[in-house]
């Protein structure tokens, strides 16, 4: 029967075996481990992209501090150059009987027609109220509101930029409800000077 096959042409043919080669298990293994290792450099690279994100934030906000510190450095530079003035005539407020401990002074540029008002030795106005700055004639005694010192609380350096067009002879402070007064309260006069010739 053998001969009649390899007559036909028939091949003998072997029994297919089940075991399978260890080199396709250590291509499977390649191939898990080259996945696995693309994933782990996935998520570096998204760790990475976080970290330089977070990195560009912190950057940024020291930029802007850095250009925060610069802008304060030259307004008090041209606070300082504006108070040294020659044309500056310095007049100090003393505390009135509503607050004998409060003080302030007032750097009056007669030239420019402009007052900057120390007001560090304030107390915080309280909710409701905000202080008002007066610019006085003495006989008849005549107040003109000079203005507000606005945002008192938030404002660190508590210097204030008034115009006073006015010949004044004093300067007083009030407290007044917010939004300011028409005519001084002067049960509420916190601090008063007089300004020298």
């Amino acid at each position: 029967m053998q001969n009649r096959m390899a007559k036909l042409g028939v091949a003998k043919t072997e029994p297919i075996s089940n075991k399978v080669s260890w080199t396709a298990y250590l291509g499977w293994a390649a191939s898990l481990v080259f996945m696995g290792g693309l994933i782990w450099l996935y998520q570096q690279n998204d760790q990475l992209k976080l970290d330089l994100e977070v990195v560009s934030k912190e950057n940024n906000t020291m930029e802007q501090q850095i250009a925060d510190s610069q802008n304060s450095l030259e307004k008090t530079e041209e606070l300082l150059n504006t108070i040294r003035d020659k044309n500056v005539t310095v007049v100090a407020l003393g505390g009135q009987t509503v607050s004998p401990t409060s003080y302030a002074k007032a750097y009056w540029n007669k030239v420019e027609k402009k007052v900057f008002i120390d007001a560090q030795g304030l107390p915080d106005p309280p909710d409701g109220f905000v202080y008002q700055v007066w610019s006085l004639k003495l006989n008849p005694l005549t107040p003109t509101s000079m203005g507000l010192l606005e945002d008192f609380v938030n404002d660190e350096n508590k210097v204030f930029a008034l115009t006073n067009p006015n010949e004044s002879e004093a300067f007083g402070i009030t407290l007044e409800p917010a939004g300011g007064s028409e005519t001084p309260t002067l049960e509420q006069l916190y601090t008063l000077g007089v300004a020298t010739s």
